[in-house]
């Protein structure tokens, strides 16, 4: 069960092997957390990130997932479930794509798109049901900025995620008052693997920046989380920004 303050005493990862998910799995483990599932495709990244977190004392199992097969996630997550309540799962899979590429490949397009959305509502409402039978519970859902308002060198990665962002809003207004709190955390640029060559944005932060975050939402039981908080006030302006403008700005 989670604490007075909201922090998790057993927590599922959907992208287990995710940088920012282990980043926030380090700290909850430090504060309260104990069991982990860490749910992804098998690998070696997937087991050197279980073995991390067993170093840090915490009883940690690895789940075969795949967020392109949504027919499996029923079954899969659900075995987790049997095993006991779940305080808390992130959903921080996702995958970046190359955009140049993905606009001349439009299989290589739906795949970004399959993954960071399709594969996303299907285990989210899995998830969902499951914390909602359990009676308690947080969806932590690992958004983005760049699903705020679409820019030509991301549009099929932002667009992706305006999806999974009005997806989870809809999904926490839809579980108000049953004891699951739904969190959409909405970083900047984060300075990771998925990133590795890119050209650095303004205002870019670390999956352990991410993961203080996520804790502080937790603990306010926040709706919205953005990384860093000025994001917030800088999107605000953008969303309003004239598209003729906003098309020649240099994002």
């Amino acid at each position: 069960m989670k604490d007075a303050f909201g922090l998790p005493q057993s927590l599922l990862v959907l992208g287990g092997s995710s940088e920012i998910a282990l980043a926030t799995a380090r700290r909850l483990i430090a504060r309260r957390t104990t069991t982990v599932w860490l749910a992804g495709r098998p690998s070696t990244a997937l087991e050197q990130s279980a073995a991390e977190l067993r170093d840090l004392c915490a009883e940690v199992r690895t789940v075969p997932f795949d967020a392109l097969d949504p027919e499996s996630h029923e079954t899969v997550l659900g075995k987790v479930f049997a095993e006991g309540d779940v305080d808390m799962v992130l959903l921080a899979f996702g995958v970046l794509g190359e955009q140049a590429r993905d606009e001349r490949d439009p299989v290589a397009a739906a795949r970004v798109a399959q993954t960071n959305y399709t594969g996303a509502v299907s285990s989210c409402l899995v998830a969902a049901r499951a914390l909602q039978a359990q009676g308690h519970g947080s969806l932590v859902v690992l958004s983005s900025v760049a699903g705020e308002r679409a820019r030509r060198t991301n549009f099929i990665y932002g667009s992706s995620k305006a999806g999974l962002d009005a997806f989870a809003q809809g999904l926490g207004d839809a579980l108000h008052g049953t004891g699951v709190h739904v969190m959409v955390v909405r970083p900047g640029f984060v300075r990771s693997r998925m990133t590795a060559g890119l050209d650095e944005t303004p205002l870019a932060t670390t999956p352990e920046a991410v993961a203080t975050a996520v804790e502080l939402g937790l603990r306010r039981r926040s709706e919205t989380v953005w990384v860093p908080g000025v994001l917030r006030v800088v999107m605000s302006v953008l969303r309003h920004v004239p598209r003729g403008v906003f098309r020649r700005l240099p994002l």
